[in-house]
């Protein structure tokens, strides 16, 4: 075992770290990110391997983690639907014992979370939630970053989440809960937040409100996401509907803080979820929240294969 390394361990949702992790993994972060806009050379997992299973497609998280892993040295193995159908060609517990005999990481990005954490029960190695149905952590770990860097700590502020209460809401409240900010929620009725899902200590630190305007009250971070995630595409017209007044615009943005920051995970669909002059506005920090899952998500690979560096 080397200096620094710990148990195995896996991130399967937010909350399998504790705060002090996270305050790790964002300086971590920022040193690698330097580092990486430096152009210099920084290969901490050479021979090390990633093994990365997409049942649900992405742009961001294969180039983010394909891209950081290259950089950092090692190699990747793409499995897609076609290649690994988890659970159908053979049990995942089968699958995830000889996947992770063959390499150092996991990273899966699937429908069930159950599916994920029966991959991680008998996985080798470490495994790492690129997204499920429940929790999207990687994204929410970008997101978070992208705050600090442009504001400095998030604890004590207020982020308000505008839209579906998704896997996205679900991995905001976690963070909430684990690094002490305030989440508002503000969701068509029939789409709510599930804290149970999130399975948070604190529940003091959600706060729902019937219209997104006064979510996004005095708010430090104003986020959204699209209204049809993927996997929910039958319920496209119905959630157009219900999702009418949940688009953020710049009345929404006026009510928050003068200096809050607009975030969306991507792809955005400007019109729907989000005006156009607030996606590309000056609030909007959304092409520095997507280059920063890369930074992070080499972070987290980093931390997960050698332990805490330092």
């Amino acid at each position: 075992m080397k200096p620094g390394k710990s148990l195995m361990k896996h991130y399967l949702q937010f909350k399998d770290f504790r705060r002090e992790e996270y305050d790790y993994l964002f300086e971590r972060s920022a040193i690698i990110k330097k580092r990486f806009k430096n152009y210099e050379k920084y290969t901490p997992l050479v021979d090390r391997t990633l093994a990365m299973i997409f049942e649900k497609a992405s742009t961001r998280t294969r180039v983010s983690f394909e891209a950081g892993m290259y950089q950092m040295g090692g190699s990747v193995v793409h499995l897609t639907t076609g290649d690994s159908q988890l659970g159908r060609a053979e049990p995942v517990e089968d699958s995830a014992r000889v996947i992770s005999r063959m390499v150092d990481l996991v990273m899966i990005r699937t429908y069930e979370q159950q599916k994920l954490e029966a991959f991680a029960a008998h996985s080798r190695v470490p495994v790492i939630n690129g997204l499920t149905n429940e929790y999207h952590p990687c994204q929410i770990l970008a997101d978070i970053y992208t705050y600090i860097e442009q504001r400095g700590s998030i604890e004590g502020k207020t982020v308000a989440w505008v839209g579906d209460g998704n896997n996205m809401a679900n991995t905001w409240l976690q963070a909430a809960d684990i690094l002490g900010f305030t989440l508002h929620v503000s969701t068509p009725t029939g789409y709510e937040i599930d804290a149970k899902v999130a399975g948070v200590r604190h529940p003091s630190c959600l706060k729902t409100f019937k219209h997104p305007l006064d979510a996004c009250r005095d708010a430090h971070l104003v986020t959204t996401d699209v209204w049809t995630s993927m996997g929910y595409e039958a319920e496209n017209e119905a959630r157009r509907q219900a999702f009418a007044d949940w688009r953020v615009d710049g009345e929404m943005m006026a009510a928050a803080q003068p200096d809050a920051l607009f975030m969306h995970c991507l792809p955005a669909h400007r019109g729907e979820e989000v005006d156009a002059d607030v996606i590309d506005g000056p609030q909007s920090v959304v092409w520095d929240e997507a280059e920063n899952r890369m930074h992070v998500q080499k972070a987290l690979m980093e931390y997960l294969v050698l332990g805490r560096i330092g």
